[in-house]
């Protein structure tokens, strides 16, 4: 919802780190270099071109629509957005587009989504392998990792097949899936990993779908007491009905603000698992999205609270990157036994109506 007339510069910044106090370079985009696209979606999508020669590995990108600055210094989040150019994404010669040439701008597609890979310079191969991967939930923050088994260190191959140059896809069955594109003209092989999911993802329609989140606020025995009666959604239904005993209007709003939070995890944070899954996912759920989040240098993530100890203090979350090849992006949280008393009372929030939790904020930039 923000307005490209006169007056209203592209403005592109590059700095070193999210630490740097001066920035790379600043400059403006003219507007004829501005290739608009409507989207089916009513929006706008600009592009633009770079030289390579500006945009080195670690190099953080800001983009801002305006010249206006927040109170306190702080760029607007509505109109900022941040890009760390890695290695890997500068290396990667193409992207995920939707049928129209679009860019996807995710790292998921729904199972019968039609979407191509559109290539600069020559067009590619594609060769995609699916794989056998049971995603497993991130474990409360105070969970040690030493008692946690580890994962597989290989994973199988279910199918696999070769698409030609230009050639659409549609995978058609749920998984995580990875895109090998390139090998012609001596283009190097660069691979891409992509979550398949059902087709009202990242929404939740299916019983199944509506107790897995609330695996972070109830018992194993909870779960399969909904999972097995002869109505799962109405049990779902009820389960949230109970807690506000028996005030319809709290629960539908105590229903409306816990789903809207997996939903916007499943949308934010998608890797090689729903998004809600994932250690990101987990807090954003349960504490809601951060009032602060801080980038370091090293790669890692703090995300910061003011008010989410058991004493109603500040608590800071530190995610590290642990990437892979099916989520060259993904942050593992750092775990504290410390944690132990203020989550448990997060978790009480959810289920004591005198207390509910406040609606969640708008989604964090990407």
């Amino acid at each position: 919802d923000v307005r490209l007339g006169p007056g209203r510069p592209l403005l592109l910044t590059a700095w070193p780190s999210y630490e740097a106090r001066q920035p790379q370079w600043q400059d403006s985009i003219a507007r004829r270099r501005w290739h608009p696209q409507p989207t089916p979606g009513g929006e706008t999508l600009l592009s633009f071109c770079l030289p390579v020669a500006r945009l080195p590995a670690g190099t953080v990108l800001q983009v801002q629509i305006g010249t206006e600055v927040a109170p306190g210094g702080y760029q607007p989040a509505e109109r900022t957005a941040w890009l760390t150019l890695t290695p890997a994404r500068l290396a990667r010669p193409f992207i995920l587009t939707d049928t129209l040439g679009l860019p996807l701008m995710r790292s998921y597609v729904r199972n019968t989504e039609v979407f191509g890979v559109e290539n600069f310079g020559l067009m590619q191969p594609v060769r995609w392998a699916r794989y056998d991967l049971q995603p497993t939930p991130a474990l409360p923050p105070m969970t040690d990792p030493r008692t946690v088994p580890a994962g597989p260190r290989t994973l199988a191959v279910l199918d696999s097949a070769t698409a030609q140059p230009g050639q659409l896809f549609r995978f058609g069955q749920p998984g995580l899936y990875a895109l090998r594109v390139g090998g012609l003209g001596g283009v190097p092989r660069r691979t891409v990993a992509v979550l398949s999911a059902e087709n009202a993802y990242p929404a939740l329609t299916t019983a199944p779908e509506l107790i897995e989140p609330l695996r972070f606020l109830t018992t194993s025995k909870e779960r399969q007491t909904l999972s097995s009666a002869s109505d799962p959604k109405r049990a779902v239904d009820q389960f949230w009905l109970d807690i506000a005993k028996g005030n319809k209007t709290l629960g539908k709003d105590l229903i409306r603000r816990y789903y809207g939070r997996v939903t916007a995890a499943n949308d934010l944070f998608a890797a090689h698992k729903p998004g809600a899954l994932t250690d990101m996912g987990l807090l954003y759920t349960v504490l809601g999205p951060p009032p602060s989040v801080r980038r370091l240098p090293n790669g890692e993530e703090r995300w910061f609270y003011p008010e989410a100890s058991r004493d109603g203090g500040p608590v800071t979350f530190t995610f590290r990157p642990k990437p892979s090849t099916f989520a060259p992006d993904y942050h593992e949280l750092v775990r504290r036994p410390e944690y132990e008393l203020l989550w448990y009372a997060a978790v009480e929030q959810w289920r004591t109506p005198s207390t509910a939790p406040s609606a969640p904020a708008a989604p964090r930039n990407r």
